[in-house]
This record gives C-alpha cells, sequence and structure tokens, in this order.
C-alpha cells in the first residue's frame, strides 16, 4: 500500500493511494498513520477493508487536496551523514567506517510540496534528496542485520535541508543547521515494503530551478537500510512510526565549485522511484 495523509496542515486524514490520482478514505478505520497505528499492526489492519473499497470504486479523487507528510509527527527524525561515498568526497571529508548519527527536531517535518522557509540569518541553505526509512515496531537490539526488515513499515522521499553555516561554522553539533522550521519535507506517499522491488536499487534525483542537481541511485549507499536499522537498534530505541533519514548522494550545493545555495524564489522538485515526486518552494525568513 501507499499511505497517504490529505488535508490543511494539523488536520490531515488518513488515506490510501489508489491509481494515479485518486485515493481511499480509512480516516473511519483509523486515527492517523501514528505511534499506535504503526506498532499495533495498523498497516496490516487496513489492508482488508482497503481492498475491498477499491473492489466497489469507493475511490475519490484528490484534486487539488493538500498532500502532508504521510506520517504524522515521529517520537524522532534520525539521520545519517555522509553514507554515499562520492557525497562524502564531494564534501572533503573521509568516508565513515560506522554510520554518522545525527539527529534532526521532529517539528521539522511538513508535505512534500509545502514551502522550505529560510531561517533568519541564513546565507547557505542546502538541499539533499534522501531515501526515508520509516519504523514499524519498537526496536532494540536487533539480533541480526536479517532481523531489521521486521522492523520497517516502509520508505518516503524526504528532502534533508541543510543550513551548511549553522552545521559547519557554529561549533557543536550539526543538529543546528538541520532543525529549521519546514527542513524537512517528506511525501508524498509511504510505500510499504511489498512495493518496492529493490530498497537498495532506487533512482533518486533533484532539480533547482529546472536544473538537475542531484542523480543517484540507492545502490551507492554505504550503509544500506537493512544495517542502518540493525547498527543503530544497538545504541538507543527505535519507535514504531519514528523516521531514519538515510544520507544523500552527490550534487548538493555544498559540493559545487564555487558553492551554490538556495534563496527565496527558487524551487526544489526531486523523487525517488516508486516513492513518487516533490516540489517546494522556497520563502523568506519570518
Amino acid at each position: 500500500m501507499f499511505l497517504m495523509r490529505l488535508g490543511a496542515p494539523g488536520a490531515e486524514k488518513p488515506a490510501v493511494r489508489a491509481g494515479e490520482s485518486g485515493y481511499v478514505d480509512v480516516s473511519d478505520l483509523v486515527a492517523d498513520f501514528d505511534e499506535q497505528f504503526f506498532g499495533s499492526g495498523g498497516v496490516e489492519r487496513i489492508a482488508g477493508p482497503v481492498a475491498e473499497r477499491v473492489a466497489v470504486g469507493d475511490v475519490r479523487p484528490i484534486g487539488g487536496q493538500r498532500v502532508g507528510a504521510p506520517i504524522a509527527r515521529p517520537h524522532q527524525i534520525l539521520c545519517i551523514g555522509l553514507n554515499y561515498s562520492d557525497h562524502a568526497a564531494e564534501t572533503g571529508q573521509a568516508v565513515p567506517k560506522e554510520p554518522i548519527l545525527f539527529t534532526k527536531s521532529p517539528n521539522t517535518l511538513v508535505g512534500p510540496d509545502d514551502d522550505v522557509r529560510l531561517p533568519r540569518g541564513s546565507a547557505k541553505t542546502d538541499w539533499e534528496v534522501e531515501l526515508g526509512i520509516v519504523i514499524g515496531r519498537r526496536t532494540s537490539y536487533l539480533g541480526s542485520v536479517d532481523d531489521a526488515a521486521a522492523a520497517i513499515a516502509g520508505y518516503v522521499l524526504v528532502n534533508d535541508v541543510s543550513e551548511r553555516a549553522f552545521q559547519m561554522e557554529r561549533g557543536g553539533q550539526w543538529v543546528k543547521g538541520k532543525s529549521a522550521e519546514t527542513f524537512n519535507p517528506a511525501g508524498p506517499w509511504l510505500a510499504t515494503p511489498d512495493e518496492i522491488p529493490d530498497v537498495r536499487d532506487l533512482a533518486m534525483w533533484l532539480d533547482v530551478n529546472d536544473v538537475r542537481r542531484q542523480t543517484g541511485n540507492t545502490s551507492t549507499m554505504i550503509f544500506d537500510p537493512f544495517h542502518l536499522v540493525h547498527y543503530l537498534s544497538q545504541f538507543l530505541v527505535l519507535e514504531p512510526g519514528d523516521l531514519i533519514n538515510t544520507g544523500t548522494p552527490p550534487g548538493v550545493g555544498l559540493g559545487l565549485k564555487p558553492p551554490v545555495y538556495l534563496k527565496a524564489g527558487d524551487v526544489m522538485t526531486l523523487g525517488i522511484e516508486h516513492l513518487g515526486s516533490a516540489r517546494q518552494q522556497v520563502v523568506g525568513p519570518r
């Protein structure tokens, strides 16, 4: 299934994508795609009713409705840095021997087509198309990498927007450059694992103002999604609905010569195979 949330910010209703432009309303079956939903077998529970509604034609057009992030605000957004060797090279940093972990404030999560707002004092806001993993059950101390698949609810397109000066020039942790409001657009949908032929081989791309900046594939990850879930489970408890951003391929603004950063009025379009596409306009500080 492809899980979606439709409606105004803060009032999104859960839905399941049906065809290219339709959806099945499941708001009578579940309150939201949140911790309770994922942690109680919600995906399996709604599968039958969704199939029945599709079969009888109970499918509605998405039309002009706002598409929200496909999950409710999670307990945590965990991020992996420098997870593509060619991206590490363009930033001038060594390929990591173990995953680099940092966090991002959960209130950065917005819809796939919502505006991205520059923070006050920003001069180096950057783009990063990434594969997101959504956790499906409370997970810690997984015994092996093979156990990780059962802990994953699905996958989602994300843009790990980053303010490089805040991240690298202001001391302390990367979280300062990662957690401005709107800095984690996600969606348009969450694809359950059965919808993805091979998560280790997904094409991904990002354009800025119709200029291709990033072209990549998850096949070039240093640490694949299953390795990451197993690894993270050794250090912390993963809760249902948690989001893991798994790193970006080369082509970020920081790596261009000279570097190029976002400004108000710019438009980012991005996508990952099987996970849809998104469009975000950059707006100035509030």
